[in-house]
């Protein structure tokens, strides 16, 4: 049984210790340079073809970079003026005061007695087609000599006014000789204004106007059926296009367009040969050219790639092996950065597959800061910058659209800066919400680079500039929703407590922190000072204080089983351990932390708060139970109790913050204990307790050092006499007070 407990032991010990090796830890930067490796090198080195002239390529060659295509741009200049619709101009030919000339016409004829029915038919039929040709005529002749329009529209326009000039029936020359000096003056105005609504459109078949004339004419206030058709007769006359076809303007556009677009590009990682095509004499001199033929390809590209990461990577390693943080012997924590950074790289890959010369700017839209938050928020905001540097290198090479040199640093200063401002924005973060402040701060200093950039070069067009800006707006947003959604999975796969995750655990409504408020209140306005103690000690030493103080409010939560068996919660009743024997009160005590542990482990809370939980007791002595014992045992004649019988079962402390709250705890309820409590007292108090903690060994399996003791005793003692400051009193004599070593449930 002994052998398979030690070779168990062992197996752990050795399953455990990849944490702490330094093999492991060459590995982890041997990865983070391979990943990186393999997403940069097809940016720098292109794949080689081992292909011979007149052969069949066997598959699909891909282009190394850029290649302009003459064929694709022509045809591309081909299409784009194909898809210029035709050019019209809008003419107006005041076509309302050809109508009043006829009406004028009209007034004059049927107002001479002299001139009989028949010679008015027979003037109308030649005078108001005449009236209305000539005014168009005019208009012509009036844009002729202005220049205004060019003479192939001018012609444009006399064929189709010709060509639709409306033929008025013969039997409407009959009734308007007919016609009132009222009437016509009736008829006039209505006419009129339907011939200019309609010619307030644009007219390119005049049918389609003259068809509407019917519905406008039987709207109007004309009463008499005679006035209204002779109306629509005349209004129709009057009627005729105003939008003709300018095929100069036409040709003009379709030049521009032809003009306008750019050169077309074989984009990078396109198919330049394809599967089955034969490698004629043109295609071999272009692969040579490229250096993808495997004769004349250059391995040293690969080499000085490799030489950078190397030197890159060494970088880190000799910052994270020189920094104090614990990453610095924590394989664990190396193992989540080289995990950021891996991941960081390949969403920059993945963006950088929609890129192209099109929409470089695409690259602008990557999570870069993704990195650099994720690092702060988990591990430490100075190793976030060396994070940020990575990054903004490799991105320079990621983003290298153009390939005109190995890094193209516009994008490398955008990631760069998109880094430092997710850095700065997030140290302090308190909610999930300063994510999204922080993706908009990133948003934000993403937008003034990406603007400052832009006006650097001044190459780029509006059109660019609109895509650039916008890109680098939602880089932020992307950022905070990747952040908010990785998060959680850091957390819970490294076991991490983010800032972030512990104050939503200190929130008093959560349902632990409520149930122990209102089942016990003494336990809970002890965790609450436990709490203040505990931060304030861990800070003093550069542990981490928050995680000291919501550990501590969480330490007693088993409490909540049996709380009327710990003297914070007996106000005004009797001790129920006064009448039952010691080894069960022993027993009811110690099963607090084991019930916090359980309770805490159900209700989801992260492993290092219930670490605490569990290990703030470590195996210390129930002192007052034991020499109850002992006592009990002497009257009856019987032998005395074990002393491990009467210890917490432990662990020992294995971390400061458990170690911390330990003391914290034990150090509130003995001050506690003191009706008026001196300066001396609880320097003495403090520091008897700390010693007693060290002679028993309960500070053994963590990394406490005298010095950090000594600092925390001072801390105790300066926040202690903040929280008494108002009882403490300063007598010239006072009798010494013996000091329980315990508070769990003693009288």
């Amino acid at each position: 049984m002994t052998n398979r407990l030690s070779i168990q032991g062992k197996y752990q010990y050795r399953l455990a210790g990849w944490r702490y090796s330094a093999i492991v830890r060459f590995l982890l930067f041997l990865v983070l340079a391979a990943v990186c490796y393999f997403a940069l090198v097809h940016r720098v080195v292109p794949q080689t073809y081992d292909i011979q002239l007149g052969s069949i390529a066997e598959k699909d060659i891909l282009a190394p970079r850029p290649i302009e295509n003459a064929v694709a741009t022509e045809k591309a200049k081909e299409e784009a003026a194909q898809k210029v619709q035709p050019v019209y101009q809008i003419v107006s030919l005041r076509n309302e005061a050809a109508l009043d000339s006829v009406f004028e016409k009209l007034l004059q004829i049927n107002a001479d007695p002299d001139v009989s029915q028949a010679d008015k038919v027979n003037i109308y039929k030649s005078v108001i087609p005449t009236l209305i040709r000539d005014h168009l005529d005019r208009q012509l002749k009036a844009y002729t000599d202005n220049g205004q329009y060019n003479a192939q529209l001018l012609s444009e326009m006399r064929k189709q006014l010709a060509d639709q000039q409306y033929r008025i029936p013969e039997e409407t020359f009959y009734k308007i000789p007919r016609l009132s000096k009222d009437d016509l003056a009736e008829m006039q105005p209505v006419a009129k204004e339907i011939v200019i609504r309609l010619m307030n459109e644009q007219v390119l078949e005049a049918q389609t106007a003259r068809a509407k004339v019917a519905e406008l004419v039987n709207a109007s206030n004309l009463t008499k059926n005679n006035a209204r058709e002779l109306v629509q007769e005349l209004v129709r006359a009057a009627l005729s296009p105003n939008k003709f076809y300018d095929q100069k303007g036409t040709d003009e556009a379709k030049g521009h367009a032809r003009d306008i677009v750019k050169a077309v590009y074989i984009n990078k990682n396109e198919v330049l040969v394809a599967k089955g095509e034969k490698i004629t004499e043109e295609l071999y001199q272009r692969l040579a050219s490229l250096d993808l033929l495997r004769d004349e390809a250059s391995y040293w590209p690969k080499v000085g790639l490799l030489l950078f990461l190397v030197l890159l990577t060494f970088v880190v390693y000799m910052f994270v092996r020189q920094s104090p943080l614990p990453i610095s012997g924590n394989n664990v924590q190396l193992l989540m950065l080289i995990l950021i950074l891996s991941m960081t790289v390949a969403f920059m890959k993945v963006f950088s597959m929609f890129q192209n010369l099109d929409y470089p700017y695409i690259a602008y839209l990557a999570p870069t800061a993704v990195g650099a938050m994720l690092v702060t928020i988990l591990l430490n905001a100075q190793l976030a910058f060396v994070a940020a540097v990575f990054i903004g290198v490799t991105a320079s090479i990621i983003f290298n659209a153009e390939h005109l040199q190995v890094f193209d640093f516009k994008y490398g200063l955008l990631a760069l800066t998109s880094s430092f401002a997710a850095i700065f924005s997030i140290q302090r973060a308190s909610q999930r919400s300063s994510i999204l402040k922080a993706g908009m701060m990133v948003s934000l200093c993403a937008l003034v680079m990406a603007a400052a950039l832009l006006l650097l070069d001044e190459h780029d067009t509006k059109r660019s500039a609109i895509f650039a800006a916008s890109f680098a707006l939602g880089s932020g947003l992307l950022t905070a929703v990747f952040v908010i959604g990785l998060l959680p999975f850091f957390e819970m796969a490294f076991g991490i407590l983010s800032p972030l995750k512990l104050v939503e655990l200190s929130n008093p409504n959560h349902p632990l922190l409520r149930k122990l408020l209102t089942e016990t209140p003494g336990t809970y306005h002890h965790s609450i000072m436990v709490g203040n103690l505990s931060e304030a000690a861990a800070e003093a030493i550069g542990a981490d204080g928050l995680l000291c103080r919501v550990g501590a409010y969480y330490h007693d939560i088993g409490k909540t089983k049996r709380p009327s068996y710990f003297i914070e919660n007996q106000s005004g009743m009797e001790n129920p351990h006064d009448r039952i024997d010691p080894a069960l009160s022993k027993s009811i005590i110690v099963a607090h932390a084991r019930d916090g542990v359980e309770m805490l482990k159900d209700a989801g809370i992260p492993k290092p708060l219930r670490d605490i939980a569990e290990q703030h007791h470590g195996t210390t002595l129930l002192q007052y139970f034991y020499h109850k014992a002992a006592k009990q045992a002497e009257e009856k004649g019987e032998p005395g109790p074990e002393e491990t019988d009467y210890r917490y079962p432990g662990p020992k402390a294995q971390t400061k913050e458990a170690a911390i709250v330990g003391i914290a705890d034990c150090v509130e309820a003995a001050v506690r204990s003191l009706r008026n409590p001196t300066v001396e007292q609880i320097d003495s108090m403090v520091r008897k307790i700390i010693k007693g903690r060290v002679d028993d060994g309960q500070f053994n399996e963590c990394d406490l050092t005298i010095k950090e003791l000594d600092q925390i005793a001072k801390t105790l003692n300066e926040t202690l006499l903040g929280i008494f400051h108002s009882r403490i009193e300063y007598p010239t004599d006072m009798p010494n007070h013996k000091q329980d070593q315990t508070k769990e449930g003693s009288p």
